[in-house]
């Protein structure tokens, strides 16, 4: 016997089964297509995207790339899509604040500073600029940045030694670090540093930035920063040239999440706390925002670090491949310089790249994307031929420009770029220039 009211729904469901066996096959045939009728009567008053307050429900269903301030990608997850629709807008709007930390020596700047200008300053015109560079003989190029649209603050500094306490000992390791743990304090100091220097901005003007971009004076940029590098809720990093971590020559996320990015030194309490202990740059960082709780994502940045140091031809295993400034890319902070290529072609290149540790130095190198110098040498004669065609007419004469400067127009258009910074902090222009150019000043 059934309990009562399973009895009940079984009569029911008899009940329906009976009523529609005796409807009239004909008229039902006049019934179904009216709700049809209706339904598509009523989309062609749809706006064209329906969904363009529910972005997850339009990529499930139209298969399509739309992007809002509140929509996420999956954290720690490479994204190679291209511009997200409408984003660009946003980005752009007068309320939505943006700054640029660029930090790091000047040494190649008469070949990357253009570039920075070109496809990121010009890119988002309304971004504040902070520069954090210590002075050196190289400093005198940073005077290129008299063609950035908009400059917050500007330190060159004197570089001293950074205290070494117990903890950083604990945390970070020397091995393969050009300069020590000394070179690895330096290299996070200048990133923290950076973060103050827009802290101080913030306050002083009060109010706070959505974005900030962090990027290195030695990178080389080849295609603009799109829209779609800017992706609510993750802090955005570079594929590739991770070293056990994740790749730290790129950052791109909101205050929150770029403070514990950039926090690079006074972090490393906590790092050593938690138990994290002999880690390089890449891996500090990782640990950075995994104890910080920021979720973050990859996508592929098209840029490249000049870089003039020499590294075994051809990799393998733990080497590092260097590639030339002529690969279509997008080269993701891959070491690179203006050469000839030693190797290119899928046949060549895959065989060199499948030898790397791909959770070290290994860059994506798929669909013609990379070619590779030979690396083990000095740059080869004639570069600047390589660079100048590679680069373009208008970043060929930039860099010509600052080969032929002389002292006076080195501190006339210094001193254009420190009239447009609402902060500056350098020792006299006339010192930066003097020291570039081998014409030291007495002061």
């Amino acid at each position: 016997m059934l309990p009562k009211s399973l009895e009940n729904i079984s009569n029911v469901n008899k009940y329906i089964n009976r009523r529609l066996s005796d409807l009239d096959r004909r008229f039902l045939l006049l019934i179904i297509p009216l709700p049809s009728l209706f339904l598509l009567f009523s989309f062609s008053f749809i706006p064209i995207n329906p969904f363009s307050t529910f972005a997850p429900l339009a990529n499930y269903l139209l298969n399509t790339n739309v992007t809002t301030p509140t929509t996420t990608l999956p954290a720690n997850q490479t994204d190679s899509s291209g511009p997200a629709p409408g984003v660009s807008s946003w980005l752009s709007s007068p309320s939505t604040r943006m700054a640029v930390c660029l930090v790091g020596g000047a040494r190649r700047f008469e070949l990357t500073g253009p570039s920075i200008v070109k496809n990121i300053l010009k890119v988002y015109p309304n971004a504040d600029l902070f520069l954090h560079s210590p002075l050196d003989d190289n400093a005198y190029k940073l005077s290129l940045l008299r063609a950035a649209p908009r400059l917050a603050a500007v330190r060159i500094f004197e570089p001293k030694p950074v205290p070494e306490t117990l903890s950083q000992f604990r945390v970070l390791t020397a091995a393969n670090s050009p300069n020590g743990i000394q070179g690895l304090l330096q290299y996070f100091a200048l990133v923290e540093g950076c973060l103050t220097m827009i802290k101080d901005y913030q306050s002083h003007n009060n109010f706070t930035y959505d974005w900030i971009i962090r990027t290195r004076v030695d990178g080389f940029w080849n295609a603009p920063l799109r829209p779609d590098f800017f992706v609510p809720g993750r802090y955005l990093v570079p594929p590739g040239s991770s070293y056990g971590g994740l790749n730290d020559r790129l950052g791109i996320g909101d205050l929150n999440s770029s403070t514990a990015a950039l926090s690079r030194l006074s972090l490393i309490p906590q790092l050593d706390s938690a138990g994290f202990h002999q880690l390089n740059s890449e891996a500090a960082f990782k640990a950075q925002l995994t104890t910080q709780n920021v979720s973050f994502t990859e996508k592929r940045a098209p840029f490249c670090i000049v870089s003039d140091r020499k590294y075994g031809y051809p990799p393998s295993g733990y080497g590092v491949p260097v590639a030339a400034m002529s690969s279509p890319g997008p080269l993701s902070g891959a070491k690179c310089r203006p050469c000839k290529p030693a190797c290119e072609g899928s046949s060549c290149v895959g065989g060199v790249m499948s030898s790397l540790h791909k959770f070290w130095s290994w860059t994506e190198w798929r669909n013609g994307t990379l070619k590779l110098c030979d690396g083990s040498g000095d740059w080869e004669k004639g570069w600047e031929d390589v660079f100048d065609k590679v680069a373009g007419k208008k970043l060929a004469n930039a860099r010509k420009r600052v080969w032929g400067l002389s002292l006076k127009k080195c501190v006339e258009d210094f001193n254009a770029v420190k009239r447009k910074a609402f902060r500056w902090e350098s020792p006299p222009v006339e010192q930066i220039c003097g020291l570039g150019l081998g014409k030291i000043i007495q002061q």
